[in-house]
């Protein structure tokens, strides 16, 4: 009997008897051997003592593969789990996953496992690592696993779902299965961390026990394990919630809500320059601002669609007797189709664009819910515009316009286009019109080719309606976000019987277009507040000077002349009052953020002026209040941008 292994760059080699994945790579060279972690058969990932006795395309997974550190995680998760065992007798073993991110294991024990049980744990894996101990790759009968696992309903539910052979792992007397591959012994662990501890629903269903996840990652090399912990370490300082509870922002109390956040005054104040910001932008560009109910009679959603195809991100339906069922609209745009449906419409007046600070609900899982960024309630800087056929590629164009000068005013630069295109496969989740789909994606394409925008195209990323341009961002956490978006829609109009007349007098089918600017308020203020830090620029800021009065007795009247007179220019000031040292309110109003902190004494009293020290700076330059007001002035007129 031979075979043919074929390798990644096309050439192949020929063995008469089987060989192991490990014993592939030895035949190639010593280094690859060496440096071995796993194999890559016809596209599934093995272990090194995996047999190859037929015709296969094989690929050696190294410690320079992004595979090959998988295969690294996944061993330390194993040996963990062992480890954990043999600690706590009783515990009962979940899930084991890797992910780009690292790796957690399930647990649950009477008493979970606290974070500052971790580093016992860690010392325990330093152990294992330096013992070498091997971990043996075995075939065992479900059976005997069902009986290793008997006391164990987790392991137990997934053991059901493998066949009659399991492969599975051992290390001494503890045994697992679900892994593709893991390394040959701990020794050849290298660098890794014990992260956190969380709680997380099984299987991720609320009805299920609430179990413990302990997290880690784990790399081949020192610096890239420091690099990964300094990543962590940004991702922490930058986290909204952290900030957000910091500087008092905001707060969600699942005990009166969850998914509810509460806008504190400093908080309610960025989200209230925003809206300002938005509106006047939106205003000046032909829109006309309605306010819509939260509520809406579930018809509109059935004929929308939303309950077909939405349904399980509502609300249930609130039965009002007499056969009214209302709902807490997931959407906007069936309440302001009712605003176009109003008046009788004539081609003269279009486009028409309406507009809306629209508050929505979503019934988000309690596990998905995370700070603003997953809420139950937002506000949608929603909007939507109806035009006739041939004024579609205009009005995206200028729709787009709007969208990046926003982004130039809140110096977002970091963002890319997606074209989002139906699955034509999926039947059950797009609406079913062929010519539509085609139609309309063609024009949202040639309209960003007349604009001579780069993007990338993306199949299944439509709305159930329609195509849309998605504006993709990258957070401070480096995660991909969709902040705006633009969507073409000729099938609501259709499904609502929308009309205009034209200038032949007869009636016509407006083309629909959502857009939202910068999405929802919660959202857009969590990705500001990371991509800031917390220290909002000067237009933005909730308090934009904190002044300072070295001596309560002796400058505070002067302090409030000051502070009245920022005011009354529509500037955000406030008086530190509290009996603290002097150097203890200027570190306050640094760890506030505060742009601007004045510091007013006898010098300026006399003088009339104020003591101006920047945040973030050494600096402290004494002005004049009508030239400090001047700064704040041009802060705010050109956004706090430099240029």
């Amino acid at each position: 009997m031979s075979f043919a292994l074929t390798l990644p760059d096309g050439s192949k080699k020929e063995f008469d008897a089987a060989v192991s994945v490990a014993d592939l790579a030895s035949s190639i060279s010593t280094s690859l051997a060496k440096n071995a972690v796993a194999g890559k058969v016809d596209g599934e990932i093995k272990p090194l003592d995996f047999k190859l006795d037929a015709d296969h395309e094989v690929a050696i997974l190294t410690n320079k593969d992004a595979e090959g550190l998988s295969v690294l995680r996944a061993t330390v998760a194993f040996v963990l789990e062992a480890l954990v065992k043999e600690k706590y007798p009783e515990i009962k073993l979940g899930q084991a996953e890797v992910s780009e991110d690292g790796f957690f294991i399930e647990t649950d024990k009477e008493d979970q496992i606290k974070v500052t049980e971790l580093p016992d744990l860690e010392k325990a894996l330093q152990k294992a690592i330096k013992n070498g101990e091997a971990i043996e790759h075995v075939e065992v009968a479900k059976s005997e696993l069902a009986e290793a696992f008997k006391d164990d309903p987790y392991k137990s539910e997934l053991l059901a779902k493998e066949g009659e052979v399991v492969d599975a792992y051992k290390l001494g007397d503890f045994v697992d299965f679900g892994f593709s591959a893991l390394l040959p012994n701990t020794g050849k662990i290298k660098k890794f961390k014990l992260l956190s501890v969380a709680g997380a629903y099984w299987k991720g269903k609320s009805s299920n026990p609430m179990l413990q996840r302990i997290f880690g990652t784990a790399f081949f090399k020192e610096a890239d394990l420091e690099a990964d912990l300094k990543r962590r370490a940004e991702i922490k300082e930058r986290d909204h919630r952290t900030i957000g509870r910091d500087l008092d922002l905001f707060f969600v109390d699942p005990k009166v809500g969850a998914g509810l956040p509460y806008w504190m005054p400093k908080g309610a104040t960025i989200r209230r320059i925003i809206e300002r910001y938005i509106v006047d932008k939106e205003v000046a560009a032909g829109y006309q601002h309605v306010y819509t109910p939260v509520l809406m009679n579930l018809d509109a959603y059935k004929t929308s669609g939303h309950w077909a195809h939405y349904r399980e991100d509502m609300f249930p339906p609130m039965d009002m007797g007499e056969g009214e069922m209302l709902e807490l609209r997931p959407m906007n745009c069936p309440s302001h189709i009712q605003i176009y449906k109003h008046h009788i419409r004539s081609y003269r007046e279009l486009p028409i664009r309406i507009a809306e600070l629209g508050m929505m609900h979503r019934y988000e899982k309690s596990g998905a819910l995370s700070g603003l960024q997953r809420v139950r309630e937002m506000t949608l800087n929603d909007g939507h515009t109806f035009v006739a056929l041939d004024q579609v590629q205009e009005e995206f164009a200028r729709t787009l316009q709007i969208i990046m000068d926003v982004y130039h005013d809140f110096d977002i630069n970091d963002y890319y286009f997606r074209l989002s295109y139906r699955d034509p496969k999926n039947t059950d989740k797009y609406f079913a019109n062929d010519e539509m789909w085609e139609r309309s994606q063609s024009m949202l394409k040639a309209a960003m080719d007349d604009m001579g925008l780069d993007y990338v195209e993306a199949e299944g990323e439509a709305a159930f309606y329609g195509p849309k341009l998605d504006i993709q961002t990258k957070t401070a956490l480096g995660n991909d976000e969709t902040m705006s978006t633009i969507q073409l829609d000729f099938m609501l109009p259709e499904r609502f019987e929308l009309s205009y007349v034209g200038a032949d007098g007869e009636e016509h089918r407006p083309v629909m277009i959502h857009r939202g600017i910068v999405g929802t308020m919660e959202r857009f203020i969590a990705y500001l507040t990371e991509i800031y830090k917390g220290a909002f620029p000067t237009w933005l800021a909730p308090v934009q000077a904190e002044i300072i009065p070295v001596n309560l007795d002796a400058h505070s009247d002067y302090a409030k002349k000051v502070r009245d007179e920022l005011v009354a220019k529509g500037f955000r000031a406030e008086i530190d009052f509290r009996n603290e040292k002097l150097g203890y309110k200027i570190r306050e109003s640094q760890t506030q953020k505060v742009p601007y902190t004045l510091v007013l004494g006898d010098d300026e009293m006399n003088a009339g002026t104020v003591n101006v020290r920047p945040y973030g700076t050494e600096e402290q330059n004494s002005e004049s209040l009508a030239e400090f007001m001047d700064k704040l002035s041009k802060d705010v007129a050109n956004y706090s941008r430099e240029d």
